[in-house]
């Protein structure tokens, strides 16, 4: 092994060479160099701070849900929090979470102790990271509608922001503009509820969510965002996309708005059929269709 190789695994468990497509649930991209799974803030402070000195890239995920990675190799590392960035605080009605703690696993453990505000993320398979990172939602709810403020690493400090000052949006968050910004936590201000009312909700959403969803298959979840007064898998359907396939990766028969990865698809594949769709749907309808899920090492 290299240099690099060793000095990141004496701060934390290192591998090299780990499948993208292993670490996202599209299960497409390259390989990464190194990744990393710190265990403490103090580890992924001397982790990017070792890598900004080495002048080495990194990319910080959880799941990589809403990750579409290139074919390419990545030369650089990737920092993983799901592993050991998972642990909760509940104090009354405010929940505190850290970026690595599934989100679907934090709205159960909520519900069982009574506490609504978290349902519609009860099927959205991230971390709760993640779902800050994207302003994650369904059901015309969305994670800002319960942030409190976001516990940040940011130029070298840590430091809690308040939700006014984070931006957040339709799918949009500051984050997304400052992509050495790291998520580290959240604290989350919820709503006392009947504990069986929320999961009785929570159940009907699921069942929703197969009827309606590819779960069974590899995917990125939504790959276009809504426009405004509008739903992307009706502009989809309108083009006559529903099932239309480009090498291994299709548009699901299920949802319009999902695109599988149906037989080993590659990055190039999935790329170009969803510049097809924004083509095919700018000339019938005059509307551009924006990407929701990530691109990442292209």
């Amino acid at each position: 092994m290299d240099e690099l190789f060793d000095e990141l695994n004496k701060i934390s468990l290192t591998k090299a060479d780990l499948s993208l497509a292993k670490m996202t649930t599209l299960q497409i991209g390259g390989k990464a160099a190194y990744t990393v799974y710190p265990e403490t803030d103090v580890a992924l402070d001397m982790i990017i701070r070792l890598l900004k000195e080495k002048n080495v890239p990194y990319k910080v995920i959880g799941k990589g849900s809403d990750l579409l990675c290139s074919d390419h190799d990545f030369k650089g590392a990737v920092i993983k929090l799901d592993r050991y960035f998972n642990d909760v605080i509940i104090n009354d009605d405010v929940i505190t979470a850290q970026a690595g703690e599934s989100i679907i696993a934090l709205a159960i453990d909520a519900a069982k102790h009574g506490l609504s505000g978290l349902e519609f993320a009860a099927g959205i398979p991230a971390t709760v990271g993640g779902t800050v990172y994207m302003n994650a939602g369904a059901y015309r709810s969305c994670m800002a509608d319960i942030i409190k403020e976001v516990f940040v690493y940011r130029d070298g400090k840590l430091e809690w922001m308040p939700a006014e000052k984070c931006e957040f949006s339709y799918r949009t968050s500051i984050f997304q503009k400052h992509q050495d910004w790291i998520i580290l936590a959240v604290r989350l201000q919820m709503q006392p509820k009947d504990t069986e009312e929320i999961q009785a909700l929570i159940e009907n959403r699921r069942m929703r969510r197969m009827a309606s969803q590819p779960l069974n298959q590899p995917s990125c979840g939504s790959v276009f965002r809504n426009p405004e007064g509008m739903n992307a898998w009706e502009l989809i359907e309108g083009i006559g996309y529903r099932g239309h396939r480009h090498g291994g990766a299709e548009v699901s028969s299920k949802h319009c708005n999902f695109i599988v990865n149906a037989d080993h698809a590659t990055a190039a594949e999935y790329i170009a059929l969803v510049e097809e769709i924004q083509q095919k749907v700018k000339e019938k309808y005059g509307v551009e269709l924006k990407t929701e899920m990530e691109k990442f090492n292209w």
